[in-house]
């Protein structure tokens, strides 16, 4: 049987206060996060031939799922991957500006680094109801609904994310969606998105 579990944070859940709380980390990792943990495992429960395979695997290679457990897992496998990238893309450390060859491309795509953040950031305010905003390897902007991977789409990994559900920011900052992205510019973590760049990890 599927044992997927919750990641340990990196970090405390008060670490990234002021900008995001103790109380949404809380709520969103051990709340949230585990509940797609969850359900993934339960959707793969009486599936023994996809026990050993891993959420990146599922993800990208859901037509091989049976249907009876392929909208499950493609909603609570996307939910269980996403969070777990969605973590490492956030540091107490964070904010700032990216340095080296991401700095250099960020900059030669899109003009300046802060035209790239406003791009972002108007994708991330558009994306409507609950989904995603993705920085991909070729550093291109791309959205998606609810817990859908890039992954399912046949396209590689991204190297940076933000969650723009309500459940990401609303205790924080109610239904300003356009403030929580503001605010997160200051926990991202470059030098893991610089390492994923870099190595197209």
């Amino acid at each position: 049987m599927s044992t997927f579990q919750l990641p340990d944070l990196p970090y405390a859940y008060d670490a990234l206060a002021p900008y995001i709380s103790a109380d949404i980390m809380e709520l969103h990792h051990k709340h949230h996060h585990q509940t797609y943990v969850d359900k993934l495992n339960e959707a793969l429960e009486d599936l023994p031939d996809f026990a050993d395979k891993s959420v990146e695997w599922l993800l990208a290679n859901l037509d091989t799922v049976p249907e009876s457990a392929r909208t499950q897992v493609r909603n609570q496998g996307g939910g269980h991957y996403n969070h777990s990238q969605f973590w490492q893309w956030m540091s107490p450390q964070g904010g700032g500006t990216p340095s080296g060859e991401l700095a250099e491309s960020l900059t030669e795509r899109y003009g300046s680094f802060e035209k790239f953040t406003e791009v972002f950031g108007d994708s991330a305010s558009k994306v409507f109801g609950s989904g995603w905003v993705w920085l991909m390897p070729d550093l291109s902007i791309e959205t998606s609904h609810n817990q859908d991977s890039p992954l399912s789409e046949g396209k590689p990994a991204p190297i940076l994310g933000l969650d723009v559900w309500e459940h990401a920011y609303y205790l924080d900052y109610t239904y300003k969606r356009p403030e929580y992205i503001d605010a997160w510019w200051h926990v991202v973590n470059w030098d893991e998105v610089a390492r994923r760049y870099e190595h197209k990890a």
